[in-house]
């Protein structure tokens, strides 16, 4: 007979232990019975208004009295009904109480995992894992785990998907890291505050909703226009400066380490060798300090930046280790389109820019804002020519570039000839990156 918690394996190998999350789980999940309530008074205001206008004191203690048992009891059962396990090959995830869902995620599929934990969580001593695996569109996730587990958990996942016997895979640990750049909450402020986005959102603000109180004189109109705009301009400085809070950037053999936040912390790593595309932003307000951000492009992951801001000098080295053996082309080395492009891109034209090296496919766009886009040979998917009659009749064309990420880097405004040449070279880089690249694994 096999003890609770435990499923019997007919093979003789060791017994897989199915574990529970965290008991303060039930209350994270007890909202979803009120959660339905609050959408459906969301999506039908004015019938949720008319049924609240008819209830009387009884009546809402009543349902109060009903609905807090039954969220409760909600939470507790989606809890005890919930079981995780790691086998040899791979995380099995069992939910359900009248329908039975077991998920079965291969360890081998496994990208990335990210420890989070939102403020409450922090309070409770708990956190959750969040799983990049290949062909999902969205995280996978275990909420909630003790913070200790989590991490030990998250190790023994990556241990094993990096070859270790599963017998040792818990011995491992967490792989160390070494710290490589913290961007200080004054730089990250200031930053903020030299970003066009919140200024423009700001200025909209200040000249939509006097007109539209002169024009309207309802204090409803102006609130339902300037909540969303002030809501942006929020989202754009105070919303960035919370998420990036005290951002660290380490690096370790599992990959590069990534802690931030100021009220929810998030521990992330950025997997080695599925970095797609790397750019470099630098906005007109940064460019007298030297500033640029960082963000990536990673095939099966969400995450998506590296750099909140930092000096250029100390960001492109970064790159360096993101990208092995890819060095950040010198502003020189880019070649402008063709004097012909004005007529195809006014004034913008100026702004682009291309720089192929051994290593890497460079493109540069953007006068205001400006974006370099780096994509390794090896990480190149398709190559494509797009010319439409306009850059025909100008003699130019451009070349799109697609990576393993779903995204594209396009040089726009080459000359045709010069374009045509391009495009048959990068096939063959691409199959030459593609053959001498490393594997991609964990802890190489």
């Amino acid at each position: 007979m096999t003890a609770p918690g435990v499923q019997e394996d007919v093979t003789g190998r060791p017994p897989v232990v199915e574990r529970r999350l965290h008991p303060v789980t039930p209350l994270r999940r007890a909202w979803a019975p009120v959660a339905v309530l609050m959408g459906w008074a969301v999506h039908d205001p004015d019938g949720a208004q008319r049924q609240l206008t008819r209830l009387t004191t009884t009546t809402l203690l009543l349902g109060l009295a009903v609905l807090i048992p039954a969220a409760a009891l909600y939470g507790f059962l989606s809890w005890w009904f919930t079981h995780f396990a790691v086998t040899d090959s791979e995380l099995r995830v069992r939910t359900g109480l009248l329908f039975r869902r077991t998920a079965h995620i291969r360890l081998e599929r496994i990208q990335a995992i990210d420890v989070t934990q939102p403020l409450l969580a922090r309070v409770a001593g708990v956190a959750k894992l969040k799983l990049d695996v290949i062909g999902t569109d969205k995280k996978d996730e275990l909420a909630f785990l003790g913070a200790g587990e989590a991490r030990a958990l998250r190790a023994e996942l990556l241990a094993r998907a990096a070859g270790f016997a599963p017998e040792t895979a818990h011995e491992v640990g967490e792989a160390p890291s070494q710290q490589m750049l913290r961007v200080p909450p004054g730089v990250l402020a200031v930053s903020l505050l030299l970003t066009a986005a919140t200024w423009v959102w700001l200025l909209v603000a200040a000249v939509a909703l006097p007109l539209l109180w002169t024009a309207t004189h309802s204090l409803w109109t102006v609130l339902a226009a300037g909540i969303p705009m002030l809501g942006a301009a929020g989202a754009s400085s105070v919303g960035r400066f919370v998420a990036e809070y005290d951002w660290t950037l380490g690096e370790s053999p599992d990959g590069l380490r990534i802690d931030h936040g100021l009220l929810d912390r998030a521990h992330e790593t950025v997997p080695p060798g599925r970095v797609q595309t790397v750019r470099l932003v630098e906005p007109l307000l940064w460019r007298r300090r030297g500033w640029v951000r960082v963000e990536l492009d990673v095939a099966g992951s969400s995450n998506s930046l590296l750099l909140p801001v930092a000096p250029r000098a100390m960001a492109e080295s970064v790159v360096e280790r993101v990208l092995p053996g890819v060095t950040v082309p010198p502003p020189e080395a880019f070649s402008r389109p063709p004097r012909g492009a004005r007529w195809c891109v006014p004034v913008w034209w100026r702004g682009h820019g291309l720089a192929v090296t051994d290593a890497v496919f460079a493109s540069r766009h953007g006068l205001l804002r400006r974006r370099l886009s780096l994509v390794p040979h090896a990480k190149v998917q398709s190559v494509r020519l797009a010319q439409g009659p306009w850059q025909r009749a100008h003699g130019v064309a451009d070349v799109h570039v697609d990576t393993g990420a779903n995204g594209t880097v396009t040089a726009r405004l080459r000359p045709a000839e010069e374009a045509a040449a391009l495009l048959h070279a990068q096939a063959e880089r691409s199959r030459t990156g593609r053959r001498d690249a490393l594997p991609d694994r964990w802890m190489a």
